[in-house]
């Protein structure tokens, strides 16, 4: 899979992730995630560097002090319209396989350059065609509008903003 972007849902004003088969049909899964998590991958995939490390930073430079590398997430499956994740880590002592929300994955594979997979049931389940959107998909133009909004959005937020 690949990351294509974080767009925001309309009516609901939601954040999503999209990932993209690379191989096959491909189809694109989106998986609604929380702000925080939709600016986290918006700012790895446009490599935006901020002043303090965020929280999906701070465990990417936590993995490498440690000598421990993210091998792969896997998008494994869906339960009541909620997915779930894995990371798979290598260490010195073997791979450790993490359950971990999509999200979370999703923003640290973006830093990592980690592969990022999907279940055949989770594309069969909750993928479609680029071609032919569900008719829950706004058309194109309304596309334009919400990627410009979320655009605005990430232009205009400050770390600090996330800040406890």
């Amino acid at each position: 899979m690949e990351v294509i972007g974080v767009r925001v849902d309309m009516p609901s004003s939601s954040p999503i992730a999209l990932l993209r088969e690379r191989e096959g049909a491909n189809r694109i899964v989106p998986i609604f995630i929380g702000a925080p998590e939709a600016t986290a991958i918006a700012f790895a995939l446009e490599e935006v560097v901020t002043p303090r490390p965020m929280t999906h930073d701070l465990l990417q430079n936590l993995l490498d002090d440690l000598g421990v590398s993210l091998e792969k997430v896997t998008i494994t499956h869906l339960e009541e319209g909620v997915f779930f994740a894995e990371l798979d880590l290598h260490a010195h002592d073997g791979v450790h396989t993490l359950s971990v929300r999509p999200s979370d994955a999703i923003a640290l594979a973006t830093r990592t350059g980690s592969p990022i997979y999907a279940s055949d049931a989770i594309l069969d389940e909750a993928g479609y065609l680029e071609d032919t959107p569900s008719a829950d998909e706004p058309d194109p133009e309304q596309s334009e509008e919400v990627v410009e909004q979320f655009r605005d959005f990430i232009e205009s937020v400050n770390p600090d903003d996330f800040a406890s």
